[in-house]
């Protein structure tokens, strides 16, 4: 059975791993560099998670776990309210496996379209195409999170922390707010749309 100071160990293993998975990736992680960071022996490291591989499976199901959680009251409730103290280090472990191509990274990609979904029908917003509508619109957000060395050259500041996070946060909360088409230029764009579909079917 488990001790209390076994479980505490555990979830500081499981946090220092988190944070340096998502800044060097699997690769560039050891467990003695785990270890060292949750000051605890790669022994004790081994002993609750095996292996690195083993370590890494159960910093996916927390992460996924945490985000779904998140999403889905958001989706529900419409309100995003406070955020986790814990959220932005789990943005940068999600992001850092998608670009390592990781099946967490996809399953990851999946569930917040699943998710964008359930908020799409909640928030009464029309769309020709819902799937597109969402996935689309979650790959737009998460490249704020695939670019955030460039952003963070460009705007003076780390957005991986705050306040730098903040910023870039607060200006993709005033683009979603600010009508970037007329329904004049909208119009326009899907009958040019109309007509390429028509071009390539009449060439296929």
């Amino acid at each position: 059975m488990s001790s209390d100071n076994d479980l505490t160990a555990r979830a500081r293993i499981r946090d220092a791993a988190i944070a340096l998975f998502a800044e060097r990736g699997l690769g560039g992680a050891t467990i003695r560099d785990i270890a060292q960071a949750a000051d605890v022996s790669s022994g004790l490291l081994r002993h609750h998670f095996g292996s690195k591989e083993g370590l890494r499976d159960a910093c996916d199901e927390w992460a996924l776990g945490r985000v779904a959680a998140l999403q889905l009251r958001f989706a529900e409730t419409q309100m995003l309210g406070a955020l986790p103290p814990d959220m932005m280090s789990l943005q940068r472990y999600l992001v850092r496996s998608l670009m390592d191509g990781s099946p967490t990274g996809t399953a990851m990609f999946a569930q917040s379209v699943e998710r964008g979904q359930l908020w799409l029908e909640k928030a009464g917003i029309e769309s020709e195409d819902p799937q597109a509508f969402v996935a689309v619109l979650a790959a737009m957000k998460m490249g704020m999170f695939l670019m955030q060395e460039q952003l963070t050259t460009v705007l003076g500041e780390d957005v991986s922390v705050m306040p730098g996070w903040q910023r870039m946060v607060r200006a993709s909360v005033e683009i979603f707010t600010q009508p970037l088409l007329t329904p004049e230029q909208a119009d326009q764009a899907r009958k040019a749309l109309d007509r390429l579909a028509t071009h390539e079917g009449e060439h296929s």
